[in-house]
């Protein structure tokens, strides 16, 4: 069945000459104005707006980092006097400005003890403190254990009993256990694992571990 001419569509090219003039028709907004003076107009209001508040469309807005601040950190019985940016961890300080390299970084999350010290006699995992928050207070790393050539009873015992192969976590274990013997909270070998607990070692050396710190707890009882 044909359509009428009346119902037939316009030809292809009658159809296209329609569209461009439709599309060289201005589309006018509520103001009189064309779409595209609108979106330009409204582009110019946000520029100005932006000179307003001091703000450039290419303007580089960074917030300025903290200066570094002076810090008098005692460590091994020596005042250190370092610039430090507030951020920086204690376990930083000492590797990165003293080089103080014992200390050792492992997981950086205060999982694995690698990191640990004495502050105050208390031992705690360096990554997870800022050095600006122990200015003044006594600090104590692996390097600092021994007197002079003469190490100390724990080094000795874990020596003796062979407790570390790779060695990566040993200033780790020393330290800490340094601060359980100095707390007195152990009375067991059970005490001791569980107190050791913080501290891990990747190559299994556990039973060396907890049998240094046994000899070192008894000579410690017996006294000099």
């Amino acid at each position: 069945m044909r359509m009428s001419n009346s119902q037939e569509p316009p030809a292809s090219s009658e159809w296209q000459s329609r569209e461009e003039q439709a599309a060289r028709q201005p589309v006018l907004s509520g103001d009189g104005l064309s779409r595209r003076d609108f979106l330009q107009q409204a582009a110019a209001a946000g520029v100005a707006a932006g000179g307003v508040a001091g703000l450039s469309p290419s303007a580089d807005v960074r917030a300025e980092a903290p200066a570094a601040v002076s810090v008098a950190l005692q460590v091994n019985g020596r005042k250190r006097e370092l610039k430090l940016e507030p951020w920086v961890t204690l376990l930083d300080a000492l590797r990165e400005h003293l080089g103080l390299t014992g200390t050792k970084k492992g997981c950086d999350h205060g999982q694995c003890g690698a990191c640990t010290v004495l502050v105050g006699g208390r031992r705690i995992y360096s990554c997870l403190t800022l050095a600006v928050m122990h200015a003044g207070t006594e600090i104590t790393t692996i390097e600092g254990l021994a007197n002079g050539d003469r190490l100390h009873p724990l080094q000795e015992a874990f020596i003796t009993r062979d407790a570390f192969q790779c060695g990566y976590c040993t200033p780790g274990q020393i330290c800490s256990a340094v601060g359980l013997l100095r707390e007195g909270h152990a009375h067991s070998e059970a005490d001791i694992r569980e107190q050791m607990s913080g501290n891990i070692c990747r190559c299994g050396a556990y039973p060396h571990i907890v049998a240094a710190i046994r000899d070192a707890w008894a000579a410690q009882d017996k006294g000099p």
